[in-house]
């Protein structure tokens, strides 16, 4: 039987990415509803609606609660993850490389939130400057958390070659680096070309990947409902070897 008292942790990134998934759908329902109206922060020849032009336009207070809800329990999905490996509730990192990784990924993924969360607050039509130089903050930080993320998974799968759940979740976030790094230069350059409706779809399309990463530690976590009855023997001889070591 799983252990209850695990539940709260698996169920952080659940709750984060639900959060993100239920503000964007009902911005984008509300936009709909509205009869995709042109807000005075859009170009004169866009159409489609930025995230940040609807926020900015009467649905701010979901904005930044979205925001808010949706970062902190992410980095508590963070935290979680390093204190469970911590305490052998999960695959323990081997040695000081694997956690200065995990240190950084906590690092910048709360980089990452500043940037989201301020970019809520300073919307895109009182504070269009800070509004850009804090949606950079938010992808640039949590795109390198990734790649500290990925890069002690890589470690860890390596090490840990029974728990195929390392492997995989090492590949879903590979994949995440690579096409949200290709979207989000994409997006950018389409930005500052005056290619604006090409813009605003690629960075909806980037915010709705951003919520199957945040679910990926969803299967990160699962696993630490176990019982500490139920973690297998190969496991603890392992990492006892190693703290011999």
């Amino acid at each position: 039987m799983a252990n209850l008292k695990f539940v709260i942790f698996w169920s952080l990134p659940l709750v984060s990415a639900l959060t993100w998934l239920a503000m964007l759908l009902a911005m984008f329902i509300v936009w709909q509803l509205q009869g995709s109206p042109h807000y005075v922060s859009m170009e004169p020849t866009q159409r489609i609606a930025y995230i940040s032009d609807i926020g900015a336009s009467g649905l701010q207070p979901l904005f930044i609660a979205g925001a808010c809800v949706t970062t902190i329990f992410l980095d508590l999905s963070f935290a979680a993850e390093r204190w469970l490996r911590h305490t052998g509730h999960l695959a323990k990192n081997m040695g000081r490389v694997e956690k200065s990784l995990s240190a950084l990924s906590i690092l910048f993924a709360v980089l990452g939130t500043i940037g989201l969360i301020l970019l809520s607050i300073f919307d895109t039509v009182s504070h269009p400057r800070l509004h850009d130089g804090f949606l950079l903050l938010f992808l640039a930080g949590y795109v390198i958390s990734a790649v500290f993320v990925c890069s002690e998974y890589q470690r860890l799968g390596r090490a840990y070659r029974q728990h195929r759940i390392l492997r995989a979740s090492f590949w879903m976030k590979l994949v995440f680096i690579l096409v949200e790094l290709v979207l989000a230069a994409t997006f950018i350059g389409t930005s500052y070309t005056s290619n604006k409706n090409v813009a605003a779809v690629l960075e909806w399309i980037v915010a709705l990947i951003f919520t199957f990463y945040v679910l990926t530690f969803f299967v990160d976590l699962l696993p630490a409902s176990r019982s500490q009855q139920q973690i297998t023997s190969t496991e603890m001889s392992h990492t006892d070897g190693v703290t011999a070591f």
